[in-house]
């Protein structure tokens, strides 16, 4: 089923539900009424949705700032909160270097390499759920 979420007048971020896995995917800039409604929306949609994971794509992301590391964190914490994980997909190499000059440690958030893995990693990380079947 996909969802697209309303954002900020015309902007969207297009949510995909994999099974039990949210996919979000971050193209460009992320502005302070979009970050807001993205993180409210999530939220409802795990509660709505029964998801157990969420999967933030930011390979379309070129510049992490202290903003955006600071959206993804809470984001996290209140997808944990709900009883969902989080994992950010598609890191490029100088958002990650940016992050750690930045000294942001992204609390609460699991990495993998692309969406695949991260898929891969959340469906490891509930070996006894029923719903997961190994990939």
């Amino acid at each position: 089923m996909n969802h697209d979420l309303s954002l900020s007048g015309t902007a969207h971020v297009p949510v995909l539900r994999l099974g039990d896995v949210l996919l979000i995917t971050l193209q460009g800039d992320l502005h302070d009424g979009t970050a807001e409604q993205l993180q409210q929306d999530i939220a409802e949609q795990i509660v709505r949705s029964r998801v157990t994971g969420v999967v933030i794509d930011i390979s379309g992301v070129e510049i992490v700032d202290s903003f955006l590391g600071r959206v993804l964190a809470e984001i996290a914490a209140s997808s944990r909160l709900l009883a969902a994980q989080t994992v950010v997909a598609g890191m490029r190499p100088a958002v990650a270097i940016t992050l750690v000059e930045l000294g942001l440690s992204l609390p609460g958030l699991r990495t993998a390499l692309n969406t695949e893995a991260a898929l891969d990693l959340l469906a490891a990380a509930a070996p006894g759920d029923p719903r997961r079947e190994p990939r």
